[in-house]
C-alpha cells in the first residue's frame, strides 16, 4: 500500500498503491538492513553518471543502451508522471537506483519478488548478474580460485543450508565460502552479517590509482574475522602482504606513470577534453579500467592466473607498446619544442627508474642465465 500524496501512487481497483517498492518500504519491517543498505556503496551505485563509463554508455553507445545495460547494474533516477514511472527509465532493477520518494536504493536487485528466497540470493550467480565481465569478473576470479573451486566441490551440502535465517560460517557450513560469506555474512569467529558490502574492503580496486579506503584498517579486521574461520593469522597475514604488495606494485609501477601520461598531455592541450575521441584514451582506459582492475580484483580473491595474464601482463604489453608510443607520436606531431624536450625528459625520469630499466636493455649475466635455462630444459634457446 501507498500514501496518497506519494509522488508515485495510484488507484488500483480501490487501493492506493505504488509499482516501486523503496528501501524506506522495506525499512519499515527491516531497519537495520535499511539502514545499512542506505549507507553502503551499492545505494551510491548511480552515481556513476557523469563518469567516464558513462560517457561511453550513455554517449558513445547511446541512452538505449544505458537503460538496458548500466543502469540495470548500477540504477538510475526514475521519473514518474501521473503515478507511474515513465517508461525508458523504467523498468528498472540497479542496486543504487534513485526512487521516487528520494530513496537511493533497490533491495529487489537481490531479493527478487515475489519469493524472497534466501537460498537464490545467497548464490554466487546472485553477485555475478553484475560483478562480471572484462572490467570487473569477480564472479569468473572467485569461480577459479581455490574458494570457487571447493565451493563448486561442496555445492550439494552448503545449498542445503542456504535457505536457514541463520547462516554462520563454522556452525551452519564449513567447506568453503563464496560472495556472501566474506563480505556479507557471519562468522563463529565474530563477524556480524550486514548488508554493507563494503564493510570488509580495506582497498579500492575500481579507479584508476587504488587508494586505502577511508577506516580501511578497521574494515581489514572485520574482514579477517571471516578469514580466521578457516584460517591461521600467518596465512592471513602473509595473504594481505602480498595483495598490498601487488596493488602499490600496479600503483607505482603502471598506474601512477599512466596517469601522468594522460595528464601531460592534456595540460599541454595535445589531447583535447572530449573523451574516447582520440586513440590514446582508448588505451589508457582499457590499461586501468579492464586489466588493471582484472589484475587488483584477480589478487584480492587469489586467483593467480586473473593476477598475471589476464591481469598485470596485459597491462604492461598496454603500457610499453601501446601508451607510449602512441604518446611519442602525438608529442611528435603536435608538440612545440618546450613539450618535446619536456617529455623526452619524462621519458627518461621513467626509464631511469629500477623498475623500468630492464626495458633498456638487460645486463648480460641475465641474459645469459636467460639462454642457459632454455638450452638445459628445452635444448634450444629462448624463442
Amino acid at each position: 500500500m501507498a500514501n496518497k500524496g506519494d509522488k508515485d501512487a495510484f488507484q488500483h481497483f480501490g487501493f492506493t498503491i505504488s509499482t516501486i517498492v523503496s528501501p524506506l518500504d522495506c525499512g519499515k519491517c527491516h531497519p537495520k538492513e535499511e539502514k545499512e543498505v542506505t549507507e553502503s556503496h551499492h545505494a551510491k551505485a548511480a552515481q556513476f553518471v557523469g563518469s567516464l563509463d558513462n560517457v561511453l554508455g550513455r554517449i558513445v553507445e547511446g541512452e538505449p543502451l544505458f537503460n538496458l545495460g548500466c543502469a540495470q547494474c548500477h540504477g538510475r533516477t526514475i521519473p514518474v508522471k501521473n503515478g507511474l514511472p515513465v517508461l525508458g527509465p523504467w523498468p528498472n532493477e540497479g542496486i543504487g537506483r534513485i526512487n521516487p520518494d528520494g530513496s537511493k536504493g533497490n533491495c529487489a536487485a537481490c531479493h527478487f519478488r515475489h519469493s524472497f528466497s534466501l537460498k537464490q540470493v545467497r548464490e554466487p550467480d546472485m553477485c555475478g548478474k553484475c560483478h562480471q565481465g572484462p572490467d570487473h569478473p569477480q564472479i569468473e576470479i572467485w569461480e577459479l580460485s581455490k574458494h570457487g573451486i571447493a565451493y563448486k566441490a561442496h555445492q550439494s551440502e552448503i545449498e542445503q543450508t542456504l535457505d536457514r535465517a541463520k547462516w554462520v560460517l563454522g556452525e551452519d557450513y564449513y567447506q568453503a565460502p563464496n560472495c556472501v560469506t566474506c563480505h556479507m555474512g557471519a562468522s563463529v569467529t565474530g563477524a556480524k552479517a550486514t548488508h554493507d558490502v563494503g564493510a570488509r574492503l580495506s582497498w579500492t580496486l575500481r579507479p584508476p590509482i587504488s587508494k586505502h579506503k577511508p577506516n580501511w584498517q578497521a574494515k581489514r579486521a572485520e574482514m579477517k574475522k571471516v578469514c580466521a574461520a578457516c584460517h591461521q593469522r600467518v596465512w592471513v597475514d602473509g595473504f594481505y602482504y602480498q595483495f598490498d604488495n601487488l596493488v602499490n606494485l600496479y600503483n607505482t609501477k603502471f598506474g601512477i606513470p599512466a596517469n601522468k601520461i594522460i595528464k601531460f598531455l592534456k595540460s599541454r592541450h595535445l589531447i583535447d577534453p572530449t573523451p574516447f575521441n582520440e586513440k590514446i584514451e582508448w588505451t589508457y582506459f582499457l590499461l586501468w579500467h579492464h586489466e588493471g582492475r582484472r589484475a587488483r580484483h584477480g589478487a584480492s580473491m587469489m586467483a593467480p592466473d586473473w593476477t598475471h595474464w589476464h591481469g598485470l601482463f596485459e597491462v604492461a604489453e598496454r603500457f610499453y607498446f601501446e601508451l607510449i608510443p602512441e604518446a611519442d607520436e602525438i608529442v611528435k606531431e603536435k608538440g612545440t619544442r618546450k613539450d618535446k624536450r619536456d617529455w623526452a625528459k619524462f621519458k627518461k625520469e621513467l626509464f631511469s627508474r629500477p623498475e623500468h630499466k630492464w626495458f633498456k636493455g638487460m645486463p648480460k649475466s641475465e641474459l645469459r642465465k636467460i639462454a642457459e635455462f632454455y638450452l638445459k630444459r628445452y635444448g634450444q634457446t629462448a624463442q
